[in-house]
């Protein structure tokens, strides 16, 4: 993929234990990883030691990339159980994957990918077929809406309430559509990226954001015409 991707737990633990979501200081009991005690070794220097049999050396890039994946990883769960989940699934994945690694792209990159498709497992997983409940729109919410009835084309996609209301609606599409508008209108992504990230050709790409832009307009239509009928 190109040099950017627009588009995380406590100690690291294959055996399964459950990352600490980051702001709980889960790093004071951590071991301090190979290298100086200022100067943290480098993705390649800690993958190599990885490779070498230090797996304490993998902390290091959990260390580095948990904030980013927790992140990601709230885009599409909404339980904070379910992130904490979602996060060790990946960060175990890189590990038992690391050896497939081949340095043609920067690691981040490598594990934003295992990221999103793990994400887009869990969407498929966990696909929920409620129906939506916007009983409680807020007054910015509410004007919006009012005038997406009246004209769509002129309702604004850059308020904030329309994303307000995008976050919600998101909830309730499937998961190829969540994942596509999540990609290209939340984490700003290009085609391209997108295609890299989750491994669909670029065609594959542009049909699915056609198909989940009508999908999120859709359910917006529907959320006003049940509140107005």
């Amino acid at each position: 993929m190109g040099a950017s991707v627009p588009c995380t737990s406590d100690k690291f633990n294959p055996e399964g234990v459950r990352p600490s979501p980051p702001g709980d200081s889960p790093f004071a009991h951590w071991p301090t990883v190979p290298g100086s005690a200022s100067v943290e070794p480098d993705d390649a220097e800690l993958i190599a030691a990885v490779r070498r049999g230090d797996t304490a050396s993998f902390e290091g890039l959990v260390r580095k990339y948990q904030p980013r994946v927790f992140a990601t990883a709230r885009r599409y769960a909404r339980r904070e159980s379910e992130v904490e989940d979602i996060v060790q699934e990946v960060f175990l994945k890189a590990f038992q994957k690391l050896d497939g690694f081949r340095s043609e792209a920067p690691f981040e990159h490598w594990l934003m990918r295992l990221a999103v498709r793990t994400c887009y497992d869990f969407l498929r997983e966990h696909q929920r077929n409620r129906e939506a409940s916007f009983s409680d729109l807020s007054d910015a919410e509410q004007d919006w809406l009012d005038r997406f009835v009246l004209d769509p084309d002129q309702a604004p996609e850059e308020a904030s309430a329309a994303q307000a209301l995008v976050q919600r609606v998101l909830e309730h599409l499937s998961p190829a559509a969540r994942l596509v508008i999540t990609l290209l209108e939340l984490e700003d992504c290009s085609v391209k990226e997108i295609a890299a990230l989750t491994g669909w050709s670029v065609p594959l790409v542009k049909v699915r954001a056609f198909r989940a832009r009508a999908e999120m307009r859709k359910a917006l239509a529907k959320v006003a015409r049940d509140k107005y009928l």
